[in-house]
């Protein structure tokens, strides 16, 4: 196929970020532009390679009966709710699919029975964390584009374009957040706008306002709001700092405490170095009796209606007991060790982010939970062992790494450990399959749970049991 051609297919299913797939002649095509399964399509060919070709999707011909209009106007330029058009039950089941053919292609395992995808109780208005980015470039959407109204283009407040750090599609309205955020990120941009106040240029590094981050509690029905910014160089951006700490918490009843931070570095990443407080204090929000302190930037799982969910079934699977040990590695804040640490005799956290471990270990404190520590520590160094062998045995490890999985060092260690069962929870299958690869001459799949944590996008989490063969 030559580069340009057009085409006309079937598509057969949906991958990740919104691509669809199908094949031809053999040869797998990979179609941006959010076509569903059962979809016929014209499609435009850009890249063919030997293995696969790579295109867009031109016009949708036959639509699926799956298929539902977005509630968003920004779908198919954010891509932030990549499958906000297909029916939530649909994006459950391709879910699941995703699992089993990670599971079938990359862990090698023949025989699988998955469980059907735990539903999200809510899934619009579900997540407890948003991060806004400013943009001194806007990108507009095709509607906008072609609707002859003029906007303004030197100031955006809202989502990266999809592999686009310098352009910002400046969002008035998103869904998967409280209303509450709406509202306050419509009052942060007017009245920057109104005064002026530059927002941030990616690759010159200059412009005053970086990002917002938005947190809320479900728990205490309240919010944090923090600020980020370059640092000062004119009287107004400080003013403007000052009011976002002082003056916005005015207007809005539920923010409970408000942050002002600097990040000097030449990144779109929404930290910083914290300046001011309206008071300094933290969010709090509670998972199976347990209360976490949520400082403005601790990581926190961000669907906290789902929480109690997500994380009961991880410990009904463990099948805990109150003579067991156990270990949780790559723990973060305790938001699984700590509730486990209730049915068992002692609990051991691992966790790399020394923030996260001051977190965790607070967290114990002020729940009065004292069978467990925690530790800082680097889970993929080879100087790991050495911790873990003067520690008790495990009867259960729990582990909950980031999206790259674990690595050979600590499966390795594992391996030689040799604890009766491995509790594998996972944001991504596809390297968790790979772990599971990994260990399966000692332990074999027994039980696969996945929870929808993530509506609207084809993240899910799963909840892996590994017996000892």
């Amino acid at each position: 196929m030559k580069s340009s051609n057009e085409i006309e297919v079937e598509i057969e299913s949906i991958g990740f970020e919104g691509i669809s797939v199908t094949r031809l002649d053999g040869k797998a095509i990979l179609l941006k532009g959010s076509a569903l399964p059962g979809e016929r399509v014209v499609a435009v060919i850009t890249k063919d390679k030997k293995n696969f070709s790579e295109g867009f999707i031109k016009e949708i011909i036959i639509k699926s009966p799956n298929r539902i209009e977005p509630k968003c106007d920004f779908f198919g330029t954010c891509g932030g709710c990549s499958w906000q058009n297909l029916e939530y039950n649909e994006q459950l089941r391709w879910k699941k699919q995703h699992i089993e053919d990670a599971y079938t292609r990359i862990g090698k395992i023949e025989t699988l029975n998955i469980e059907d995808v735990l539903p999200s109780n809510e899934i619009y208005e579900y997540r407890n964390k948003m991060e806004f980015s400013f943009g001194s470039h806007r990108w507009l959407t095709p509607k906008q584009i072609n609707s002859g109204e003029e906007y303004i283009k030197n100031f955006a407040l809202g989502m990266h374009y999809p592999g686009r750090y310098d352009k910002i599609i400046d969002i008035d309205r998103c869904f998967i957040q409280p209303e509450i955020g709406n509202q306050i990120i419509y009052a942060v941009r007017s009245k920057a706008i109104n005064e002026g106040i530059p927002a941030y240029n990616y690759y010159k590094n200059t412009g005053f306002l970086k990002n917002i981050v938005l947190r809320f509690s479900s728990y205490q029905k309240a919010v944090m709001a923090i600020l980020i910014t370059n640092p000062v160089e004119k009287a107004d951006e400080e003013s403007f700092a000052k009011w976002f700490v002082n003056e916005l918490p005015l207007d809005f009843d539920s923010i409970k405490t408000t942050y002002w931070a600097i990040n000097d570095r030449q990144s779109s990443v929404a930290t910083g170095i914290i300046q001011m407080s309206n008071n300094y204090d933290v969010l709090q929000e509670k998972i199976l009796d347990v209360v976490f302190n949520i400082s403005p930037f601790s990581f926190f799982q961000t669907n906290s209606v789902q929480l109690d969910k997500f994380i009961g079934k991880i410990l009904e699977i463990a099948n805990l007991s109150s003579e067991m040990t156990i270990w949780d590695l790559y723990c973060g804040c305790g938001s699984i060790t700590l509730p486990a640490a209730k049915q068992v005799k002692k609990t051991f956290g691992f966790e790399l982010n020394v923030s996260a471990v001051e977190d965790a270990t607070h967290n114990a404190k002020i729940n009065n939970i004292s069978n467990v520590v925690f530790y800082q520590a680097d889970l993929h160094s080879k100087s790991t062992p050495k911790l873990l062998n003067s520690l008790a045995k495990p009867d259960v490890v729990i582990v909950d790494p980031p999206r790259s999985g674990m690595n050979e060092n600590l499966i390795n260690h594992l391996l030689k450990i040799a604890p009766d069962r491995i509790i594998y929870v996972s944001c991504n299958p596809v390297t968790q399959a790979r772990d599971i690869a990994l260990l399966s001459d000692t332990y074999r799949v027994n039980f696969v749970q996945p929870v929808d944590m993530f509506p609207h996008t084809f993240h899910v989490e799963v909840i892996t049991e590994l017996i000892k063969k």
